[in-house]
């Protein structure tokens, strides 16, 4: 073949070539299109179980119809420490974890000032809606944008975005920087508030809404079981001693006479399911009266149902309290895709649910059934080290605290008296691996050194920052967390019990199936990001789950 042939082929195949690349991307131009509407909704203390645990009793339009209709992602992980509220949903609409995003916690210790900071918390700003302190938060300790911030930003502003819960950090972190508006529940008043950061004074609606006094119409009858007692066959008994009992309640069990308890505890409400009723209706009006899925770009509307937290928290995974509390969720989420179908259209907008970290069993019910399990309370083990501590350096108080299961060391007085910071934390490493329910502790800047296995090392290492993180990390053994008294549970460690959630996303855009893959708590920016064709989140790290999209 001479050189002129060969030249003639090459030209031949690039034109081809180009014109693949071309027409594809043509086509595409003119067939972009996009939800009217996203719902990111995070239920707050999730385990993935309960998506099948309380299965055969749930509705057909709530948590079956998003398993019917949607796709599951049955192995969501988190891959952070710790597990909890603030940093699972910056994790969630970030896709960054807490070494990037900077929220290593619901709070922490300023690293170089000694400083606490609550992960909201925001001087600059005031309260709107009332005149509290419980107003005073914004975004701002946020490193990072959110999906939410990317989708504003991607539409030059067009797009709304509204964030919703009765807890402000669940409200703030996954509306983002640059968002219309989020709202959280004032207790005292009972009323929805926010903050001067997102606007001088409430909406019209919302204080039309807060009039109504909803609080006291959905407690009026108190709290008593959805179905008769009897069909609880998922839940431990009713009347166990390691669960929490309202004040003025003799025991914990059912009914609970809300409307008494209400009113010496404004508290107390969130502790019961209509707490995620309050919240779903709230939303209703946001989606109605802010005409979201209404406008020519995509809106996003986040939601978290935070009284699972709250119950969980006060009863435990295993009471009868809990299962009445998803089952009435269930009926909540019914209502709420009714009404989402015939506000912006069925197929018209995407929704996904998800949770923020999940829960341990009470030790008293784990111990009841002979499970390992222990209470493990860290200021006892740093009055002891900071008294060796003072012997061998001649210096008190070295350790301010333990908090997120980390030291916070006192580095104004380490450093003003130029003290060996590295021996101080080898002699906490050596004396926190002896304490009973103290399986691994690790000095963080040598945790290469340490033998941690997989993936416990990359979820130490992705929830440290050393600016907002304590020099040494501590690993409970598992069945074994942080307690403050013999009822109720908590979460936040590595185990599967607090980092395995449910993850389902259905509507617009999204294929009916199931997959068993491992896939990560990152992965949910991304994919948003992807469904959407706009730009991942600025610290993300996790990739799109591409198996889960439908053609558009």
């Amino acid at each position: 073949m001479s050189a002129r042939t060969l030249f003639l082929c090459f030209v031949f195949f690039r034109f081809l070539a180009a014109e693949a690349q071309i027409k594809p991307n043509a086509a595409i131009s003119q067939q972009l299109t996009h939800p009217k509407l996203v719902v990111g909704i995070v239920v707050d203390q999730m385990r993935w179980d309960y998506l099948y645990r309380y299965y055969d009793r749930y509705r057909q339009g709530g948590f079956r119809r998003l398993l019917r209709e949607g796709y599951s992602c049955e192995n969501t992980m988190i891959t952070h420490l710790p597990s909890y509220t603030a940093v699972g949903h910056s994790t969630i609409f970030t896709g960054s974890v807490p070494s990037i995003s900077g929220i290593t916690g619901n709070d922490w210790i300023e690293q170089l000032s000694g400083k606490h900071v609550y992960c909201t918390e925001d001087s600059t700003v005031n309260s709107v809606g009332n005149e509290s302190e419980d107003g005073k938060m914004s975004p701002r300790n946020l490193l990072v944008s959110t999906i939410t911030d990317e989708l504003r930003i991607a539409t030059n502003y067009q797009s709304k975005v509204v964030g919703v819960s009765l807890k402000d950090r669940a409200s703030i972190l996954p509306a983002g920087h640059t968002a219309n508006a989020a709202y959280w529940l004032d207790d005292e008043s009972g009323h929805f508030i926010t903050s001067s950061y997102y606007m001088k004074e409430l909406p019209a609606w919302v204080n039309v809404f807060n009039q109504k006094n909803e609080i006291e119409r959905l407690i009026k009858d108190g709290w008593n079981t959805i179905y008769p007692i009897g069909t609880y066959i998922e839940s431990d008994s009713d009347r166990e001693s390691y669960e929490g009992k309202f004040k003025g309640e003799d025991a914990s069990v059912f009914p609970h006479d809300m409307a008494r308890i209400y009113q010496t505890s404004k508290g107390s409400f969130r502790q019961t399911p209509f707490g995620n009723t309050l919240t779903m209706e709230f939303a209703e009006n946001v989606v109605e009266n802010d005409r979201l899925g209404k406008g020519a770009a995509t809106d996003f509307l986040t939601i978290n149902c935070a009284s699972t937290d709250y119950v969980g928290h006060f009863f435990g995974p295993n009471s009868v309290e809990t299962e009445d509390t998803y089952l009435r969720l269930d009926k909540d989420l019914e209502h709420f895709f009714k009404f989402l179908d015939n506000q912006v259209g069925k197929g018209q907008y995407t929704v996904f649910l998800t949770a923020d970290h999940g829960v341990a069993h009470n030790i008293g019910y784990m111990q009841k059934h002979q499970l390992p399990a222990d209470y493990i309370v860290y200021k006892p083990m740093v009055d002891s080290l900071n008294q060796i501590l003072e012997k061998e350096f001649g210096v008190s108080k070295l350790i301010l605290s333990a908090s997120n299961a980390q030291l916070n060391y006192d580095r104004k007085k380490i450093d003003g008296q130029h003290l060996d910071f590295d021996a101080i934390k080898k002699i906490s490493v050596d004396f926190l691996r002896r304490q009973p329910g103290v399986q691994y502790a690790v000095d963080m800047d040598r945790i290469g050194e340490s033998a941690i296995p997989e993936p416990l090392r990359t979820m130490i290492i992705n929830g440290y920052n050393f600016k907002r993180s304590g020099a040494v990390q501590i690993i409970p053994y598992p069945g074994w967390f942080e307690g403050y008294g013999k009822t109720g549970t908590t979460h936040g460690n590595w185990n599967p019990y607090d980092t395995h959630i449910p993850l389902v996303f259905m509507g617009w855009g999204i294929s009916h199936g199931i997959s068993e893959r491992v896939v990560h708590m990152t992965d949910i920016a991304p994919t948003l990001a992807a469904l959407l064709h706009i730009q991942m989140p600025n610290g993300c790290i996790g990739e799109p789950i591409r198996e889960l999209f439908s053609v558009h």
